[in-house]
């Protein structure tokens, strides 16, 4: 999907990089740089003073694929730091990532931020992102920050759930649960200052929320207002919609993961809101009712067929 980074020219935002410590021109490489959050985040670093790299394996600054580490050393080259977004899909990604962490310490990269997920400190070590956080930890020649948001706003326009919007009906295993969801140009906020101040927030752990939880018959009445026309949530058994995942072309594991990241939303353990947005970046976490009114959403919106 097309970057788009007109909210990134508010006053917020500008006040918020007019507070960015100087960086001298530090390179920064972000992983990612065409997704949710990294397309968000290379503007970012670049209105701090930074050298922003997206890396992606097409439509980036330079081309990156965890498959093929011929592409690493050319996106490492020069690098003080990194922005670290796992391979997609994938469970098998802690030793993939572990090799690109000691190629990094190698090319001279002293810090990196890690985009993990809400819940995974209390995890077992032998998740895949509580096996990253670890490594991390352990690296003495590194310092890191984790950001461990909770589920996408951007979900709803920029993953599979956009075609449900499309087709009136979101058709979530999550029952009652509320789910404090966080807007992806807040993650970014945070990812920015902890990349252009990395001594600041060195050894930190962030859960981003935003400022409420909603359910998603919340978020449907939500979404309904915004669109003007009716969107429900119509609960769907977890094993159907599991299999519909798969079906979808997503792999059964994973699809696994996601069903157990909506048991989360259906069990309320994302419906506490923390403060951590407005910790590092000064400002408030932007709300449900700020997304729905981004007018780039609703185009996504108005443009899927189903």
């Amino acid at each position: 999907m097309e970057s788009n980074v007109s909210s990134m020219e508010t006053p917020r935002h500008k006040a918020f990089a007019g507070h960015m410590t100087n960086t001298n021109e530090r390179t920064i490489l972000v992983l990612g740089g065409t997704g949710k959050t990294g397309r968000r985040i290379a503007p970012r670093l670049a209105a701090g003073g930074a050298v922003a790299r997206a890396a992606a394996r097409t439509g980036g600054d330079v081309r990156f694929d965890w498959h093929d580490p011929a592409t690493h050393g050319d996106a490492l080259a020069g690098v003080d730091a990194v922005y670290l977004v796992p391979p997609a899909l994938r469970l098998d990604f802690p030793p993939v990532v572990g090799a690109f962490l000691d190629r990094a310490e190698a090319a001279g990269v002293r810090h990196v931020t890690f985009l993990s997920a809400r819940g995974v400190d209390q995890a077992p070590p032998e998740v895949p992102l509580r096996a990253v956080e670890l490594d991390l930890a352990s690296r003495a020649g590194l310092s890191h920050t984790v950001i461990r948001p909770g589920w996408f706003m951007q979900n709803f326009s920029e993953s599979f759930f956009q075609y449900g919007v499309a087709a009136g009906v979101l058709d979530a295993p999550t029952g009652d649960g509320a789910e404090a969801f966080v807007h992806a140009d807040d993650i970014a906020d945070v990812a920015a200052a902890t990349l252009l101040d990395p001594s600041a927030h060195a050894g930190a752990g962030y859960t981003l929320t935003g400022p409420e939880a909603l359910t998603m018959a919340e978020v449907a009445e939500q979404l309904s207002v915004a669109i003007g026309r009716p969107i429900v949530h119509a609960p769907v058994d977890r094993d159907e919609w599991t299999a519909r995942t798969v079906a979808a072309g997503v792999p059964e594991p994973y699809a696994q993961v996601l069903a157990g990241l909506l048991d989360a939303v259906r069990s309320g353990a994302g419906s506490t809101t923390t403060e951590d947005v407005e910790r590092v970046t000064g400002h408030a976490p932007r709300s449900f009712a700020d997304y729905v009114a981004d007018p780039v959403a609703r185009s996504v919106w108005a443009s899927v067929t189903v």
